[in-house]
C-alpha cells in the first residue's frame, strides 16, 4: 500500500461524493468508503470509483461470528475493493475467517484486499475504556494486545491512533501497516475525535498512512486543503 493519504468520503449520497470529485479532475484518490456512504449506495458507489480510478478503502469494521464475516468478506472481494478492515475485538477466529473469506473471493489472478483491524477508536478515551466498557488496562496496552491478535491472524495491520503507532511499532514488524484516522490540521476543531494529530506528526510517529475527512471534506477549497495535506506531511510548512 504505496499511498500514505486517504480520503474519506463522508457523505450521504452519491451525488455529493461526485461534487466533491469534481474538484479533483486529475488526481486518481485513495478514497475512503464508510457505513453511512455505502449503506446508502450500495456496491454502486464501489463501481463508480473504481470506474473514475480511485482506489477504496471499505471501512465497515466488521463484527459478527466467524461465518458471517467469511461470507461478507467473500462478497466484499469481488468489488474490486483495495482494503477493508474488521473489529479487532471479534477475535482471531473470526480475522482468521475474514481473510479466508477474502482469499476466497477474490478474483483469479488478483491480489486480495490487505485486511487490517480496529483497535480502538479515535473517538475512545482512557476513561471510556475503564468506565464504559470495562476494559481495565491501559488504552496503549489494550491497542498494542488487539494488534497482536491481529498479526497473529495473518492480518495486514491495524487502524489505531497515530499516537500508538511508536508501540506498535516497537513490537511488532515494520511493514505491519498502521493506518491512523483523527487526522487534523493544528487550526482545525476536533469534533468527535479524542486521540488527534497532525499530518506532520502522525508521520513522524510512523504511521504507514492517514485518514483524512473533514479537513479536506468540508474545507473552502478541498484542493488547496489536500495539496497543504502533502506539504504537511513532507514538513514542508511551519508546524
Amino acid at each position: 500500500m504505496n499511498r500514505p493519504f486517504i480520503v474519506a468520503l463522508d457523505f450521504p449520497s452519491m451525488e455529493e461524493v461526485k461534487t466533491f470529485l469534481r474538484r479533483f479532475p486529475h488526481e486518481s484518490l485513495f478514497v475512503k468508503v464508510g457505513m453511512e456512504l455505502y449503506y446508502q449506495e450500495g456496491p454502486a458507489i464501489i463501481y463508480d470509483l473504481k470506474e473514475q480510478g480511485h482506489r477504496i478503502f471499505l471501512d465497515l469494521k466488521l463484527h459478527d461470528i466467524p461465518n458471517t464475516v467469511k461470507r461478507a468478506m467473500q462478497g466484499l472481494s469481488r468489488l474490486g475493493i483495495d482494503l477493508v478492515n474488521v473489529h479487532a475485538a471479534g477475535g482471531t477466529t473470526m480475522m482468521e475467517a475474514a481473510l479466508e473469506g477474502l482469499e476466497a473471493g477474490t478474483p483469479s489472478g488478483a491480489r486480495r484486499p490487505y485486511c487490517i483491524a480496529v483497535t480502538q477508536l479515535t473517538s475512545t478515551s482512557e476513561q471510556m475504556l475503564h468506565k464504559q466498557l470495562l476494559i481495565e488496562r491501559s488504552l496503549e496496552e489494550t491497542v498494542l494486545h488487539y494488534a497482536s491478535l491481529a498479526k497473529e491472524s495473518g492480518l495486514d495491520g491495524v487502524v489505531c491512533s497515530a499516537k500508538e503507532v511508536p508501540i506498535i511499532r516497537k513490537y511488532l514488524s515494520p511493514s505491519f501497516l498502521t493506518v491512523t484516522p483523527g487526522i487534523r490540521f493544528a487550526d482545525d476543531e476536533k469534533n468527535d475525535q479524542v486521540r488527534v494529530v497532525t499530518p506532520y506528526e502522525a508521520r513522524k510517529l510512523g504511521a504507514s498512512a492517514i485518514v483524512v475527512g473533514r479537513s479536506i471534506t468540508r474545507a473552502a477549497d478541498p484542493y488547496a486543503a489536500y495539496e497543504r495535506l502533502q506539504r504537511e506531511w513532507n514538513g514542508e510548512e511551519e508546524q
